[in-house]
């Protein structure tokens, strides 16, 4: 059989025979066609003469199952002019483009997966595959099926859901998607220890519960219980990462908890992503702060926020925001806490003016203070005197401002304000 009966053969088959025959048969001349020795011995003319067939064959195949793909080669039908087609925002790119064709080329089916299930899904809506078919080829409503079942997949498996959902959006269907997923992860947080999310496993939707084998499944030795997922989440991006935080507080997890992971996603320094990210998720951050409990805030932790929201080109509304916040717990600071370094070294050596800020958002909340709450804070501000006093760089108006900034009576004693003073005036 030489190769121009052959092609015909295959062809011939492949438009006219049974359908299970026909993408085997369109798979093996398209192989046949780029050959490069048949590409070499034969005419170029009847080479792309085949292959146009070919892509005609293929066209049909692709809007037998796309509405969308329909619609365009109707409109090729109907016109004389030629009909470039380019998809520039198709969801996940070539990649996903070739799952899609590989579902219309096998007549309707293709194995899903934890792996593929958002990528198909993404794909079919934005194809429209479906809209056209019989409700078994609607590719649609197979991956929807499928995710029935997503609260037997395993921990990696929604991991990488969620990675795939994020690098969809802003595609059709990914925003409903990653709500499903983020949901599932966030109730696998709120299960008892025994019900870890690392003893589940899917199995297409199955009902079993098995033990998941993977190394991401295994308690990490230098993790509590409640904090094993921290480097896990690190993938959230800005969108996620409120969504998660909003569903962790409706869904009842433990305040504090939540509280520790926003700290440790900003103080985070394993996944690098681009400042405005790292920005946004600073302001998001401080917004959330608002939906927890005050008890289970830390003034380190917000510390923390705010050196993290100090190194980055944040707005001075969420810098205030936060502040605030801190001034109200002032009580509960350390020393340490206050000697942050100035911004500006040629005017002194310690940031005086932040300090100055907490001490009046305290001064705010002062009716709700106790007794004891104004004498920590009372006692903490002698001791940042003492300590910032040596500082030769210090205007006298900024040490006088620290001095007064909290009335005589918050003090038992004025013994170590004295001392401040004593030691500024020898400074200067």
């Amino acid at each position: 059989m030489n190769e121009v009966f052959c092609c015909q053969f295959f062809l011939f088959f492949a438009c006219s025979g049974q359908r299970k025959f026909q993408y085997l048969l369109v798979d093996l001349l398209t192989m046949f066609l780029f050959s490069l020795k048949f590409v070499a011995e034969f005419d170029k003319y009847y080479v792309l003469t085949m292959w146009l067939i070919l892509c005609n064959f293929l066209q049909k195949i692709l809007s037998s199952f796309s509405a969308r793909l329909g619609k365009l080669f109707g409109n090729l039908a109907s016109s004389s002019r030629k009909l470039k087609v380019i998809f520039d925002n198709f969801p996940g790119g070539s990649h996903v483009f070739e799952l899609m064709a590989r579902f219309c080329y096998n007549n309707g089916t293709i194995e899903i997966t934890p792996s593929n299930v958002v990528l198909l899904n993404c794909a079919a809506h934005y194809m429209e595959i479906g809209t056209n078919s019989s409700e078994k080829l609607n590719l649609g409503d197979q991956t929807e099926k499928f995710l029935e079942g997503i609260n037997y997949w395993t921990w990696s498996e929604l991991l990488q859901a969620l990675k795939q959902c994020q690098d969809l959006l802003p595609a059709t269907n990914s925003s409903f998607l990653l709500e499903k997923v983020l949901d599932c992860l966030v109730g696998r947080l709120t299960l008892p220890t025994l019900a870890s999310p690392f003893t589940c496993s899917s199995n297409n939707s199955s009902s079993q519960l098995s033990c998941d084998t993977s190394s991401t499944c295994s308690m990490r030795n230098n993790w509590s219980q409640t904090t094993w997922w921290f480097e896990d989440l690190l993938v959230l991006n800005a969108n996620s990462f409120e969504k998660v935080i909003r569903m962790m507080v409706s869904q009842k997890l433990e305040h504090a908890t939540i509280f520790r992971f926003i700290v440790f996603r900003l103080k985070s320094i394993y996944i690098r992503v681009r400042p405005a990210e790292e920005c946004r998720i600073t302001a998001v951050s401080i917004n959330l702060l608002s939906l927890f409990d005050r008890s289970s805030l830390s003034c380190k932790g917000l510390f923390d926020i705010l050196l993290a929201a100090r190194l980055k080109n944040l707005s001075k509304f969420y810098k205030l925001k936060l502040e605030h916040l801190i001034g109200s717990m002032l009580d509960q600071s350390t020393l340490d806490r206050l000697l942050v370094p100035s911004p500006q070294r040629n005017h002194h050596v310690y940031d005086v003016n932040l300090v100055l800020r907490l001490a009046k958002a305290f001064l705010l909340e002062g009716s709700k203070m106790s007794r004891n709450q104004w004498s920590k804070v009372a006692s903490l501000m002698d001791s940042y005197l003492i300590e910032v006093a040596p500082d030769f760089l210090l205007k006298p108006a900024k040490f006088a401002a620290l001095v007064m900034v909290l009335p005589d009576s918050a003090r038992e004693s004025s013994d170590r304000l004295y001392q401040a003073i004593d030691t500024y005036l020898q400074v200067c």
